[in-house]
């Protein structure tokens, strides 16, 4: 028999609806034969099952409001942080520098092409 780990999708679908199955064969059974030991077993919880919710609706609004509340306050400080500090202004190159810049890689490819290069 393999883990339950290493069944897919289907397989696991096709287990609950034969589990399904058993237990309404189980019920019907029990009703023949006139005993009600087995139905107090099968609503019995299963061994291993994890009990759902735990929290209160009360208590889940209570958590909402507080993490609301946290947030907020990061939201506060990040927006006054950036109210705070103006923009930083793009730096522009200068007519000078930039013709610097051209001459210099016109003189590169002069001399990559006098060598018989198309690449640098």
């Amino acid at each position: 028999m393999s883990s339950i780990n290493n069944l897919s999708a289907k397989q696991l679908r096709q287990a609950a609806a034969l589990k399904d199955k058993i237990d309404e064969l189980e019920n019907e059974l029990s009703q023949l034969l006139g005993s009600s030991a087995k139905s107090v077993t099968v609503n019995a919880p299963v061994k291993g099952a994890k009990k759902k919710g735990g929290m209160s609706a009360a208590g889940r609004a209570a958590v909402a409001a507080a993490q609301r509340a946290r947030w907020a306050k990061v939201k506060a400080g990040k927006s006054a942080a950036k109210s705070a500090t103006a923009p930083k202004k793009r730096r522009k190159m200068s007519a000078a520098g930039r013709a610097r810049i051209a001459a210099a890689a016109k003189a590169r490819w002069a001399k990559a092409k006098a060598a018989g290069k198309n690449k640098l």
